[in-house]
């Protein structure tokens, strides 16, 4: 991509408008060209490349048949083309919603059988039609309610619960699924079942897959080569390796000595069908198609408003909703697993040179082409290449650094993030995320019910009022001025009264009370109601009470109340005003 003034979009020929409509905008646009084009075909095809080995290894982490991620990899990303407004994002299965379905469905059945399958696809499809009602109740703000550190915590915790459980798959030794005290204890009483051949050929290709992330780009640039190639052959080091581990295996006969192949896989599509529906099975699967669709969906417009903006194109949290509840309903009906925007894939699709919604959709038509042609070349692929390449993918998701950064930042933000790690690793992924939710809303509240509260003075020669334990300014004594950093709501309402109530005490000489209101925003009933009473018992007390710099908003749910109607003092402009005005009265 050529690089362009800053200030300017990379791509002036395309309106943002058509690409925030998905593919039908862009057929409706007449500024598309053949160089964009070529572009789009060329991020598809190393998209595809790239998908191959990812839907297989993301289909084995769900528990499902392998050619279930092949099937997850077509129909959605198509899907999301139609109506997605990114150009960029490539949706398909990623490790933490492949997760999210075998936590949801072991319980209920065994990996691997008909009736998990069945379940699988009734998760995606109402996973999906939990998407397209948010997206048509126009809910995208939804995703806010998962904060950051909450989302690091549960990504981070699920990250170590994925590496242990594909160590099976890279040692041979069967691991029980739970939680993480449960692993550790599979492990160490089934260590002796620990298969060498198999070892020695995943810590190969883990190291393999290391060592061309870490160091490829560095030993291709110190032989030339150009920085975005260079990145995107470090990227495609998964490729190499299914293609090198599937010829070792064929050729070495690894199978017959107990190295577990990926086998025959089906050719062609499988026949678009329904599962059959029971309410007890809706009942069991909505909680986590529910958990599945927000954590989905808010880790999909993270990614994809972050690459927008690098463009300085916008992304629409509804049309998203919809591209994603579309891509679930889809994959769901051709035998697959819910779905969702994966950050990898999207990395290597902005690199090679993607630009429109059309590049997805060129890569599920490629995925179809690998579908019915190229199945029969994975027979050999060695299943601990597939564990090798989850393991790898979720390392670069576990970020323990953000916990001794939010203790020293926040330590609201740390216990959330806390309880959602903890919360995930000893007692599972849903009670982990609404621990880390319930925690986060706690310290939301807590921080609310004690708001920061400054008496404001004079700055002498100017007109600006500041707090007095920070800045020399000067007070008139017959005049509280209290400034209130928050909105007033019924957290903080009893908080603000009894601050102003123990400050009179000390102040005898009070006659006005000037409460600024710059900082707050909002205010509730309960708000409206602490100043109802507040003006009735300095009224008794014969002071007066005044509001300055009170916002429109907030002035405009005043106007609805009693409040004004029985109000002793004024409503001022400015504090500066208030205390000139109040100053001369006295």
């Amino acid at each position: 991509m050529k690089n362009t003034p800053k200030g300017s979009s990379p791509f002036p020929e395309l309106q943002g408008a058509a690409l925030q409509q998905g593919l039908w905008g862009l057929i409706k646009n007449r500024n598309y060209t053949a160089r964009l084009f070529r572009q789009d075909l060329s991020a598809a095809l190393i998209v595809t490349l790239l998908l191959i080995p990812q839907s297989l290894a993301y289909a084995l982490l769900a528990g499902l048949p392998l050619q279930a991620g092949l099937y997850a990899s077509i129909l959605p990303a198509i899907a999301y083309a139609l109506v997605g407004s990114s150009g960029v994002l490539a949706v398909g299965p990623v490790a933490i919603t492949s997760l999210l379905t075998y936590s949801a469905l072991n319980p209920l059945a065994e990996p691997g059988s008909s009736e998990y399958l069945m379940l699988a696809i009734l998760l995606a499809l109402m996973s999906g039609m939990c998407l397209l009602l948010m997206g048509l109740l126009r809910m995208g703000f939804l995703a806010n309610f998962l904060s950051h550190p909450v989302m690091s915590a549960f990504v981070s915790a699920s990250a170590l619960v994925i590496l242990l459980g594909q160590v099976k798959g890279v040692t041979g030794i069967p691991i029980e699924s739970g939680t993480l005290p449960v692993q550790l204890l599979s492990l160490v009483e089934s260590f002796g079942q620990l298969h060498g051949l198999t070892l020695l050929l995943g810590l190969g290709c883990v190291l393999f897959l290391l060592v061309m992330r870490h160091f490829l780009v560095k030993w291709l640039l110190k032989l030339g080569v150009a920085a975005g190639l260079a990145a995107l052959l470090a990227r495609m080091a998964p490729l190499i390796l299914l293609i090198l581990t599937t010829l070792l295996v064929a050729f070495s006969q690894l199978d017959e000595q107990g190295v577990k192949i990926v086998g025959k896989l089906p050719v062609g599509f499988p026949e678009l069908a329904l599962p059959s529906l029971s309410n007890h099975w809706l009942l069991s699967l909505l909680p986590a198609a529910m958990m599945i669709s927000l954590i989905g969906f808010a880790e999909s417009v993270a990614i994809a408003r972050n690459f927008a903006a690098k463009r300085r194109q916008q992304v629409n949290p509804n049309r998203e909703l919809l591209g994603l509840g579309l891509a679930n309903l889809v994959s769901g009906a051709s035998g697959a697993f819910p779905v969702t925007g994966g950050l990898s894939r999207t990395v290597v699709n902005h690199d090679a040179g993607a630009v429109t919604p059309l590049a997805s959709f060129l890569t599920g038509l490629g995925m179809a082409l690998v579908l019915l042609y190229f199945t029969g070349w994975l027979y050999y692929l060695p299943q601990a290449m597939l564990s090798s390449v989850i393991i790898v993918a979720v390392l670069s998701l576990i970020d323990w650094k953000q916990l001794p950064y939010l203790w020293r930042y926040s330590r609201g933000d740390a216990w959330a993030w806390l309880a959602t790690a903890l919360g995930v690793l000893l007692l599972g992924l849903e009670i982990g995320l609404l621990l880390g939710v319930l925690v986060s809303l706690a310290a939301w509240l807590a921080k609310n019910s004690h708001p920061h509260m400054a008496i404001v003075g004079r700055v002498p020669g100017t007109e600006h009022y500041r707090n007095v334990q920070r800045f020399k300014v000067e007070v008139e004594p017959e005049i509280l001025s209290l400034r209130i950093d928050e909105s007033l709501m019924f957290a903080n309402a009893i908080e603000v009264e009894q601050r102003i109530l123990v400050e009179l005490s000390n102040r005898k000489e009070v006659r006005h009370v000037i409460l600024m209101g710059s900082g707050i925003n909002h205010i509730d009933a309960s708000g409206v109601e602490m100043l109802e009473q507040l003006n009735q018992l300095l009224d008794e007390q014969g002071i007066a009470l005044h509001l300055s710099e009170i916002k429109g908003p907030v002035l405009d749910r005043l106007k609805r109340s009693h409040f004004l109607k029985l109000q002793t003092g004024k409503i001022f402009l400015t504090q500066h005003q208030a205390v000139a005005e109040l100053t001369r009265v006295a």
